[in-house]
C-alpha cells in the first residue's frame, strides 16, 4: 500500500482516485472545485479543496510523507506546470504529471516531473492498436519496443501443444498464460494444448509479434 496525493480531479483525475482506491492505496485527493472533491470523497481517505500553485497550502499537506504525488490537471497547463515545479521543491519523492501535448511533456520533465502520463496519445495507439487486427483482444505497453498481447489462437495451432509450436524459439516470444472462459492460467507446461475457447497472454517485441501473429 502506498500513500498518493493527487492534484487534479477532472475526468481523468477521478478514475485515478477510483483506481487507486481499488488497489486499496491510501489516497490525498486535491482540487480548486469543491464539487469535484465532494465526487470523489467515497473514492479517497481524505480530500481538500485548495490552490496547488499555492507553495503556503502545498506545504501544508507534508509533501516529503507521500510516496507518489500525481499532478492529473487539465486544460491549465500553466498550474500544472507550477504545481510539478512545486512538489519537488518541497521534497516530493516522485512525481508523475499528465501532459496532453508533446510538448507539455518536455517542459514538464524539465520542471521536476520524474515521470509524465500522456492519456490521449496512450490511449490512440491502444486502440489504433487493437482494434486494426481482428484477433488482437487486449495489449499493454512495457516500452516503445515491448509489450504484452492478450491474443486469440491461431486456427492452424488448435489442437497443437506449446513444445510442438515452439514459439520461443521460432519468433522469441513468450507465452506468459492462457485465459479460458475468463480464468487465466499461468501453469503451463510443453504439454498444454491450444484449443479455439482460449486466449494467450503473450511477452515480446512489437516486431516479433507482429510477425508471429501476422498484425
Amino acid at each position: 500500500m502506498k500513500s498518493v496525493l493527487l492534484i487534479g480531479l477532472g475526468r481523468f483525475g477521478k478514475h485515478v482516485a477510483m483506481q487507486l482506491n481499488e488497489l486499496g492505496h491510501q489516497v490525498m485527493a486535491i482540487d480548486i472545485k469543491e464539487e469535484r472533491v465532494n465526487d470523489v470523497l467515497t473514492f479517497v481517505t481524505n480530500a481538500q479543496i485548495g490552490d496547488s500553485t499555492n507553495p503556503d497550502f502545498l506545504r501544508s499537506l507534508g509533501i516529503s510523507n507521500f510516496d507518489i504525488c500525481i499532478v492529473a490537471i487539465g486544460n491549465n497547463f500553466q498550474s500544472s506546470l507550477e504545481t510539478t515545479s512545486l512538489l519537488k521543491e518541497l521534497g516530493a519523492a516522485k512525481v508523475i504529471s499528465r501532459a496532453e501535448r508533446g510538448v507539455q511533456e518536455k517542459f514538464l520533465l524539465r520542471n521536476g516531473a520524474d515521470e509524465v502520463v500522456y492519456p490521449e496519445k496512450q490511449m490512440a495507439k491502444w486502440t489504433a492498436i487493437r482494434y486494426s487486427a481482428d484477433h488482437i483482444l487486449d495489449y499493454i505497453e512495457l516500452d516503445h519496443s515491448h509489450a504484452i498481447f492478450e491474443v486469440e489462437v491461431p486456427k492452424s495451432w488448435i489442437g497443437e501443444t506449446i513444445g510442438s509450436i515452439n514459439i520461443r524459439r521460432k519468433y522469441n516470444i513468450t507465452i506468459m498464460a492462457i485465459k479460458q472462459n475468463g480464468a487465466m492460467n499461468m501453469n503451463l507446461s510443453s504439454d498444454t494444448m491450444f484449443s479455439g475457447t482460449m486466449s494467450l497472454m503473450v511477452l515480446g517485441e512489437y516486431k516479433d509479434i507482429q510477425k508471429c501473429f501476422h498484425i
